[in-house]
């Protein structure tokens, strides 16, 4: 059974969306969140946002979701941090490269603020 999960390191550069997304996870889900708007931002942000989960968005202008999560992975802080991708490229072949990259999953867009934290608590209970 894996740690509780508390933190988590969000990238969503649209901010509509990471804005409706945070505050479901923190009203919703009682989560801390920390909401980055690039993969810029979260590979500054990550050292110290103590994150027990990565949410990246795939589709992003310079670094995308993959590119993020690659980086991200050479940071000693977030090296093995378990990560989930929220796209809507779901089709079963972009799905394989996301878990190749080790993703526990993916959550298709557009997502339900409503059901998003159960969503993130079911992967999150799921993983080995």
């Amino acid at each position: 059974m894996p740690l509780p999960l508390c933190r988590i390191l969000y990238v969503e550069d649209e901010p509509d969306i990471r804005v409706v997304a945070q505050m479901a996870l923190e009203a919703v889900g009682g989560f801390i969140v920390v909401a980055c708007a690039s993969g810029a931002d979260a590979l500054s942000a990550a050292p110290q946002a103590k994150a027990d989960l990565l949410l990246l968005d795939v589709m992003m202008p310079g670094m995308d979701g993959l590119g993020t999560l690659r980086a991200l992975r050479e940071i000693p802080a977030t090296a093995h941090t378990p990560a989930i991708f929220m796209t809507a490229k779901v089709q079963a072949a972009e799905v394989v490269v996301y878990k190749a990259m080790g993703a526990l999953e993916v959550i298709p867009k557009p997502f339900d603020p409503m059901t998003l934290s159960a969503q993130i608590r079911r992967i999150w209970a799921a993983q080995p």
